[in-house]
């Protein structure tokens, strides 16, 4: 069974809210950028979306901002290698207390 663009950000949508917040503009910008990566994936890769694991380093890697998620997204399409050795290296760094 197919799955189109709106079920595929649904599945991701909790970690999106737990990066961005649950703000409804802020995850329509994310939906958005998502698309945008999965249009620059299939041109690239002739593949409807990027498996689970890219677009898992993508929000890793973003850093809960827009900015960091255009990085992340264009740094998937052009090397994903090395999105996932960023993203790697985003886990094993502490992380600080508020």
């Amino acid at each position: 069974m197919a799955v189109g663009r709106s079920e595929r950000f649904e599945i991701i949508r909790p970690r999106v809210i737990e990066l961005f917040g649950s703000d409804e503009a802020t995850l329509g910008r994310v939906s958005r950028v998502i698309e945008l990566m999965e249009r620059a994936w299939h041109d690239s890769f002739g593949e409807p979306s990027p498996p689970s694991e890219v677009v898992r380093d993508v929000l890793t890697c973003s850093g809960g901002t827009i900015e960091g998620l255009l990085d992340s997204a264009h740094l998937a399409v052009t090397d994903w290698r090395d999105l996932r050795v960023a993203a790697s290296r985003a886990q094993s760094k502490p992380r600080r207390l508020p």
